[in-house]
């Protein structure tokens, strides 16, 4: 008899594998990643089932809420010619698929081996939650890997913008060393103007 773990697993993993055909057979781009947006669904459930709790929420808060958001987003405001990019589908057909099978067999060799497993693998580091000791377990073994990533993302971050940062003539931008300079005199220019009467009373002084 199935139990409603293993139920829920099979639920889970058949509308992922089903939204996953569907991200690569759907016509319209932005179907594609709506259908990508519910195989990431899908995963979180299957690694809550399997006590994953911070891998599920970080899928779900990271991709679903971040980068598919920003890929529809993308997706509507170009204007894809959907024609164009067909072409030439079934030439290049041979080569990716050889190439698709190439990396499914490698996956397989990798994954049947979990599967030869009989007794089962407990890695618990405490008692708490498993997001409290992937934190313990990153700030402690692996604190300089750790780093160097945030380093290596934080390098990214500011080439991204160096690159995409252009000067124009038509850009109106301030400058905050001069606004930290000027003086209140510099601010406020005091005219004295003598007083002339305005053209209508004046028209209507010589009528009378």
């Amino acid at each position: 008899m199935i139990d409603v773990q293993s139920a829920l697993f099979y639920a889970f993993s058949a509308v992922l594998l089903f939204a996953a055909f569907r991200v690569i057979t759907a016509r319209n781009p932005v179907h594609a990643a709506l259908y990508l947006v519910l195989a990431f669904f899908q995963a979180s459930g299957v690694w809550m089932l399997l006590k994953a709790e911070f891998l599920s929420i970080a899928l779900v808060l990271v991709y679903v809420g971040a980068v598919m958001v920003l890929f529809l987003f993308v997706v509507m405001m170009l204007d894809i010619d959907m024609d164009s990019i067909r072409q030439g589908f079934w030439r290049h057909f041979p080569l990716a698929a050889t190439i698709g099978a190439v990396i499914a067999l490698e996956l397989a060799g990798v994954l049947l081996s979990g599967f030869r497993v009989t007794e089962p693998v407990v890695a618990a580091l405490g008692q708490g939650s498993n997001t409290k000791d992937l934190g313990v377990l990153l700030y402690t073994e692996y604190l300089y890997p750790v780093q160097i990533a945030a380093v290596i993302l934080l390098v990214a971050l500011i080439a991204a913008i160096a690159l995409t940062l252009r000067s124009r003539k038509d850009t109106k931008t301030q400058d905050p060393s001069q606004q930290v300079r000027v003086k209140a005199r510099d601010r406020v220019t005091l005219v004295k103007m003598d007083a002339v009467k305005a053209p209508v009373a004046a028209e209507q002084e010589k009528q009378a």
